[in-house]
């Protein structure tokens, strides 16, 4: 069960007419069941196909899925039952050896059967498909998501599905005519709803049915390879149906209210929807979600193995940062790859930080609300997780206590257990910075009016004092921008003849030749964290070449 929500009148008033998308779905579920009254559970429902290792498009859809069901219970204040399962198709066939596994002679000899008959490639599991089960349910476990694995196979093994099953035999022209139109005329040709698995080979037949005979709840079909004839139960784990008309089956059996799924099922969604109500049951809400891309802008492939896994954001992000990029524009399509971590960590920091102060109606709008299933944690991070990666870079910090040098100097209180959630982003900033920022770092050399300007700057820091502050040393910047023609702004907002603005290249400039990159952190809060000596130093040794990797 899921922990209780706490809420009071005002943050329900708030939710009726919050437009956070997670509500928008809820309210949906709230006119279903106003429609027709549910003795059981609301079921919320996720799919997953464990044909390859899970992806984060696997752990997005529990995420915004729980995002729902909490929204959900707020909307109906925690007095209507709720139930989330995530599904496996581990029944389905091994159709393609995936790109990123081992062994893969090993499973190439296995195509065809039923994803729990083949072996697992890395010998824990009796099978892949359960090695495949177990990695998911492993992270989502660790992500304390409230929820019950459903396994494909053990469903239909177990007769659970059986009495639906019966329905669809009987049912049988009537998902025909639902399907066959959306086929090409050789598909038609040979399509069937149901999939028997060979009685000897276990291999998931993809073959016309010959028969049926509906009082046996049996299929007759042919093995093309021999042709030889077979009679099989569509019951007890013997067959399973084909992908459209299994999901609606599923539905109907389950009485799923909710499942969302991806944009490239829309036509799926559509056509299960008609099969689920051929079978005597009420298709689910749910809305259609934009597809992850790549860093070339190709979709997510779980047999590629391309973008991102669980593994690789969480091995330079905390899982909020993950979980707050799953619940930002589901609508839209977004490159899910490396450079995309850096702004969710400091976004979701932003988020929680802000919480405590806001009105309700503002709380349901942060997706922190959302992240937290209601209850958003106290976090103290007063170093941005950006400024903290600009230290690693400067210093070329081999390890987090490298960057506790600077912190201290900073706050001389602070310590890792005084800031637990500063020390965790201290040893992901160090991370990121070796495996993405220093491979790609080119520092150029100052050409001379910004080796003048440089100069200017050192000078106007030196004559700070010691303990100056960041805006102290941000005007510093900005006054000596001021002095260089090139760098005055008379359009800039506020700017006059006597005191023009300054433009970016100043800054641009200070960040390709001191930092090695195109963009940077505000100047004064990195110059006072990483002391203004070592600024100075940073510039002298900039100026004489030392950091020079790209002539201008």
């Amino acid at each position: 069960m899921p922990a209780p929500i706490s809420f009071t009148p005002a943050l329900l008033e708030a939710a009726r007419v919050s437009t956070a998308w997670p509500f928008e779905e809820a309210k949906k579920l709230v006119a279903r069941l106003e429609r027709k009254p549910k003795a059981a559970p609301i079921l919320f429902e996720t799919g997953y196909g464990p044909s390859g290792l899970p992806h984060i498009g696997t752990f997005g859809e529990v995420a915004r899925t729980t995002m729902v069901r909490t929204a959900f219970r707020l909307l109906t204040e925690d007095k209507v039952p709720t139930r989330l399962i995530a599904f496996s198709d581990d029944l389905d066939g091994f159709r393609k050896v995936p790109d990123n596994v081992p062994n893969k002679e090993l499973l190439t000899q296995h195509l065809g059967r039923a994803l729990t008959s083949v072996p697992d490639p890395f010998g824990t599991h009796p099978s892949f498909g359960e090695h495949n089960n177990a990695r998911l349910m492993g992270f989502l476990d660790a992500f304390g998501f409230d929820y019950e694995f459903v396994s494909s196979t053990k469903m239909y093994q177990s007769g659970a599905f059986d009495q639906t099953l019966l329905t669809a035999l009987e049912r049988f022209d009537a998902i025909q005519a639902i399907m066959l139109p959306t086929l090409g005329e050789e598909r038609r040709a040979t399509y069937s709803p149901f999939l028997p698995i060979h009685p000897e080979s276990g291999v998931v037949m993809q073959v016309p049915v010959e028969e049926r005979n509906v009082a046996n709840g049996t299929i007759v079909w042919r093995d093309p390879s021999s042709g030889k004839r077979y009679e099989t139960p569509v019951t007890g784990g013997h067959a399973k149906m084909q992908w459209k008309p299994d999901w609606a089956m599923r539905w109907t059996a389950l009485g799923v209210d909710y499942e969302m799924a991806g944009k490239d099922l829309i036509d799926s969604v559509t056509q299960s929807s008609k099969i689920c109500q051929a079978l005597g049951g009420t298709p689910p809400e749910g809305f259609n979600y934009e597809l992850f891309l790549d860093e070339t802008g190709s979709k997510i492939s779980k047999s590629k193995g391309n973008g991102l896994t669980i593994e690789d954001w969480l091995a330079y992000a905390s899982p909020e940062s993950l979980s707050l990029f799953m619940y930002q524009s589901p609508r839209s399509a977004k490159r899910l790859f490396f450079d995309v971590i850096p702004r969710n960590v400091d976004d979701y920091l932003t988020f929680v930080e802000k919480f405590p102060t806001q009105d309700e109606r503002s709380k349901l709008m942060n997706p922190v609300w959302h992240i937290h299933s209601g209850t958003p944690p106290a976090v103290e991070v007063p170093i941005s997780f950006s400024m903290l990666m600009n230290l690693a870079s400067v210093s070329n910090a081999h390890e987090k206590e490298a960057l506790w040098g600077f912190i201290r100097r900073y706050m001389p209180d602070a310590t890792a257990e005084k800031y637990p959630k500063l020390d965790e982003l201290a040893g992901y900033a160090v991370r990121y910075f070796h495996d993405f920022v220093k491979p790609t770092k080119i520092y150029r050399a100052a050409d001379d009016v910004e080796r003048e300007a440089l100069q200017a700057l050192s000078a106007a820091i030196a004559a700070l004092p010691a303990d100056a502050s960041a805006e102290d040393v941000q005007g510093a910047v900005y006054d000596v921008g001021r002095t260089v023609p090139r760098y005055q702004d008379f359009k800039a907002k506020g700017a006059t003849p006597e005191k023009p603005g300054v433009s970016s290249d100043w800054f641009a400039a200070m960040y390709q030749v001191l930092l090695g990159q195109e963009r940077g952190p505000r100047f004064g809060s990195f110059a006072v964290l990483y002391g203004l000596d070592n600024v100075r130093v940073l510039i002298t040794k900039a100026l004489a070449g030392e950091l020079v990797t790209k002539p201008v």
